[in-house]
């Protein structure tokens, strides 16, 4: 009976579709397809390899081994896509912090509140100088 995984299905028909990596030898806390297929849509939603690691329960050196696999082609092409992605919309919301700012809101002694609103531009900052917001910048614009 062939196993039917949710993940790796919501990416079919997507540029993040992919072959998953077979697996050399069965574990259950290893690189299974749904892990992978999880993964690759981490990678999309955070930017950052080690964040989407830890998302899937796996580690950043460990996802690294499995691209650098030799039949892991079509997963490594999901994951420049998926990365890229990423990191244009963690630049898209730094952007909208920047134009729209942020509203923090401090409850003082005595239970006054204070309420202060305004760019984050410690976000917009970091991700000016991030190299991989620039490049996915001069690819998107």
């Amino acid at each position: 009976m062939e196993h039917t995984d949710s993940s790796a299905a919501q990416l079919a028909g997507t540029c993040l579709a992919f072959a998953p990596v077979p697996a050399q030898r069965h574990r259950a806390d290893g690189w299974t397809p749904e892990t992978q297929a999880n993964f690759i849509r981490a990678l999309e939603a955070m930017g950052s390899v080690g964040k989407a690691a830890r998302a899937v329960g796996m580690g950043r050196a460990s996802a690294y081994r499995l691209r650098e696999r030799a039949e892991a082609a079509s997963f490594a092409a999901a994951w420049d896509r998926a990365i890229s992605m990423g990191r244009t919309h963690q630049f898209s919301i730094a952007m909208d912090r920047a134009l729209n700012g942020v509203t923090t809101v401090r409850v003082l002694k005595g239970g006054a509140i204070d309420v202060s609103g305004g760019p984050d531009m410690a976000v917009v900052h970091a991700a000016l100088r991030d190299e991989g917001f620039a490049k996915a910048t001069k690819e998107t614009f």
